[in-house]
């Protein structure tokens, strides 16, 4: 089976057997086949989608059949994504790898892209299109099990801060559902600030400075901006409250130096198993249409776990989880490296 640089001629048979017609020696001497992958991100500056958009070349790169990635990197909302699948589907993609910013408001464009024969996948949160691969980590349970940890540590009473990531955003909409679930299961627990950080650590450092200089919290859940949150309590002079964050490095090294809290992961390398689902999908295999990979928990207390996870040759923001069995192909240099196929 062999695919065009240009446009294909494609269908769709079944529930997503993605079938491509042969364009004689548009594959190449060598015979492999040459996809076009397109990605679309709308939360530009931030390390957690970096990494996504890195797993994703290195996953082009690893599996040897990818000529390009085409991506879109803007930060924006519905409106401007739903440009974005359109520019790519105008490019003549084979797949297009997006990271949604609404469950619902993108299902037009990705429904075009399917009905043109385009492999499209949803990572880190799912849409409802039909069609479409929804690849995403557990983030009800994230908010849940981060929350049941933290209600559970400071004895079931007392009070929280929320700092959430964006609001409307479907990643923040499913933490919400999980942190509202061990919420209900914990009546002592009183959650007496609620902030949106809008997922940047600058403005999660801000909002957590201004929590801790005028409110008392027992403990402080946050969706992944952890580590300036931690640093604030230097800052505004308060002993340390138990925090909830995600496997980010500096967050990691931060408990092992005695910060109590626990890390849930939620790897953005779900941008690289996307990837490869959408690969298998275009060499004609029959992925699953949902894949759902369930978060890890790890405690201050858990140190040689920790001391495991920890990695001093990155920065502080990157995401001691990278490499995904049995999806992923890659090796963890490859992630670093962040080059596409052909750059």
């Amino acid at each position: 089976m062999k695919t065009r640089k240009g446009l294909r001629i494609a269908a769709l048979l079944g529930v997503m057997a993605l079938v491509l017609a042969a364009c004689g020696d548009d594959a190449g001497e060598s015979g492999d086949e040459e996809f076009v992958l397109g990605v679309s991100n709308t939360l530009v500056g931030n390390g957690w989608r970096e990494q996504m958009i890195c797993s994703i070349y290195a996953e082009a790169s690893a599996s040897g059949v990818v000529a390009d990635v085409v991506t879109i990197n803007e930060n924006g909302g519905p409106t401007e994504q739903i440009a974005a699948i359109e520019s790519l589907i105008s490019q003549g993609v084979d797949a297009i790898i997006l990271n949604p910013t609404d469950p619902t408001a993108l299902n037009d464009a990705i429904g075009e892209a399917i009905a043109q024969g385009i492999v499209v996948v949803s990572v880190d949160s799912a849409v409802t299109a039909d069609g479409v691969f929804n690849v995403t980590n557990d983030q009800e349970a994230y908010g849940y099990l981060g929350a049941k940890w933290l209600f559970d540590h400071i004895g079931g009473e007392g009070t929280v801060a929320y700092m959430r990531g964006i609001d409307g955003v479907p990643a923040d909409t499913d933490r919400d559902t999980g942190f509202q679930r061990a919420l209900d299961e914990y009546p002592g627990i009183e959650v007496v600030s609620e902030v949106f950080t809008g997922w940047d650590g600058a403005a999660g450092g801000e909002l957590a400075l201004d929590i801790l200089t005028t409110t008392e919290v027992d403990g402080i859940w946050t969706s992944g901006i952890d580590l300036t949150v931690v640093d604030q309590f230097a800052v505004a002079n308060v002993d340390p409250v138990p925090v909830v964050g995600a496997d980010n490095n500096g967050f990691i090294r931060q408990m092992i130096g005695g910060q109590p809290g626990v890390a849930v992961t939620n790897p953005p390398a779900i941008g690289g198993v996307g990837a490869s689902i959408a690969i298998s999908a275009l060499q004609g295999d029959n992925p699953a249409a949902t894949t759902l990979l369930t978060p890890a928990t790890f405690a201050a207390e858990d140190k040689d776990q920790l001391e495991e996870l920890y990695d001093e040759d990155q920065n502080d923001w990157w995401s001691t989880y990278v490499e995904i069995d049995p999806y992923t192909s890659y090796k963890a240099a490859d992630v670093t490296a962040c080059k596409a196929p052909g750059a």
